[in-house]
């Protein structure tokens, strides 16, 4: 469910663009039940504010042109990760794409469920890294407003879900296994955050990347199985009800040692309340 450049070795988790404009290298295969790597279906209505980015113009319309993962943070207001829209991966500047859209309240993809609502406009982080991901996030202003209970709470600093060991989901039609199976229909797939020490030892710089604990979060499991995948970029990490991590990047998909590393949201509140950014973006709960 999420990088872009190549998990076998780090990307962050977009899904490849038509005419490979983001390679992919194979991943080893996750267990045959995998979700969001290791996960099981769940209905939107669980969790109203995951959405998916989608352009059929750039996409195709075999998934309804989605390519990365978002949440609802106002009703007019997406999060997504930077690199989502990126011009690698968009093929121009957001504004380019004709079809831009968020799908909402839609479990099956190439259901009629929910709306598709075009993206008035578009927020990337002025800081993000894209050689380290550092800061990798962006905002989405929607056309009209998603339906009232649809957004969610973003983690400041000092929430407990932060915290190590604390049980998380993650949520997307991401990769179900690194091989290029992708969902139709949402998955969530159980984690627990882990400690900044680990990660730091799992990504210490060079070519599987670096963890930056200011500026992200860790998650998943030690032994590996649950994880998010390719296409799952942007989607939210969920614990006590508050956002506290957008899909980012990491080392292939539910790999022993080589946990998922997730934007953190406290990070987030803290650049959206300095920064000149759309106007409903709300404060954290």
């Amino acid at each position: 469910m999420r990088r872009s450049i190549a998990r076998a070795l780090i990307r962050p988790l977009v899904l490849a663009a038509a005419a490979g404009a983001i390679p992919l290298t194979a991943a080893a295969p996750a267990s045959a039940d995998s979700v969001v790597v290791g996960g099981f279906p769940v209905d939107i209505a669980q969790s109203p504010w995951t959405v998916a980015l989608s352009s059929r113009d750039r996409f195709g319309g075999t998934r309804a042109g989605q390519f990365c993962g978002g949440v609802a943070i106002g009703r007019s207001t997406v999060l997504t990760a930077a690199h989502c829209l990126g011009e690698d991966v968009l093929g121009g500047p957001p504004g380019s794409l004709r079809d831009f859209k968020v799908i909402a309240g839609r479990t099956n993809l190439l259901s009629d469920q929910g709306k598709e609502i075009p993206v008035r406009g578009t927020w990337v982080n002025p800081d993000y890294d894209a050689g380290s991901n550092a800061g990798d996030f962006a905002v989405l202003t929607l056309s009209q407003p998603l339906p009232g209970g649809s957004a969610l709470p973003m983690a400041a600093d000092g929430d407990p879900g932060y915290a190590p060991g604390t049980r998380a989901m993650v949520y997307g039609w991401g990769d179900l296994t690194g091989a290029g199976d992708y969902a139709a229909s949402l998955r969530a797939a159980p984690v627990h955050v882990l400690s900044d020490a680990l990660c730091e030892r799992a990504y210490p710089g060079g070519g599987d990347g670096t963890y930056v604990a200011e500026s992200m979060v860790c998650a998943g499991e030690q032994s590996g199985g649950k994880d998010a995948c390719q296409g799952d970029s942007g989607g939210p990490l969920v614990a006590g009800g508050r956002l506290i991590g957008l899909v980012s990047w990491g080392s292939g998909c539910g790999r022993s040692g080589s946990p998922g590393v997730y934007t953190r949201v406290s990070e987030v509140v803290r650049t959206l309340s300095a920064a000149a950014t759309p106007a409903e973006v709300p404060h954290s709960s």
